[in-house]
């Protein structure tokens, strides 16, 4: 579902962010940073618990923008564009979203709340099977 409401989006904004487009690459990141971003990384604190292949789209749709506003030719790697640009993937930002989300959760003042975030807590019990949970982010 989030890809089909930033393919909507980039559909809306491929006129700017398209190598004809007169703007500089500075504003077409601007624009990337201020449309698109949000629209995926809202509620990232819980993808740890998805799929891999469901972060991948967000992944894919990711470098294919990026490598769309430098207008890169196919022989540059996407982590070249990432380092380039000094722009997270798609799985860093929700590594550190989850671990600021985790952090203020466990010096939240209400003692219940701090509790929940505990490893050692009833509500969070050992992990079975191959089961992934958003807490599996801070082991890494």
């Amino acid at each position: 579902m989030k890809r089909l409401a930033l393919n909507r989006k980039y559909g809306l904004l491929r006129s700017l962010l398209n190598r004809k487009s007169k703007l500089t690459t500075h504003n077409k990141l601007t624009i990337y940073k201020s449309i698109l971003k949000p629209t995926w990384t809202y509620g990232i604190e819980l993808w740890g618990s998805a799929k891999k292949s469901n972060i991948d789209k967000i992944q894919s749709f990711q470098s294919k923008t990026l490598r769309t506003i430098l207008d890169a030719p196919w022989y540059v790697s996407n982590r070249t564009i990432h380092n380039d640009l000094n722009i997270p993937t798609v799985y860093k930002v929700a590594q550190t979203r989850f671990r600021s989300f985790h952090t203020n959760l466990e010096a939240h003042p209400n003692p219940l709340i701090s509790a929940l975030s505990s490893h050692t807590h009833p509500l969070n019990p050992p992990r079975r099977l191959k089961r992934r949970w958003p807490r599996d982010l801070l082991g890494e």
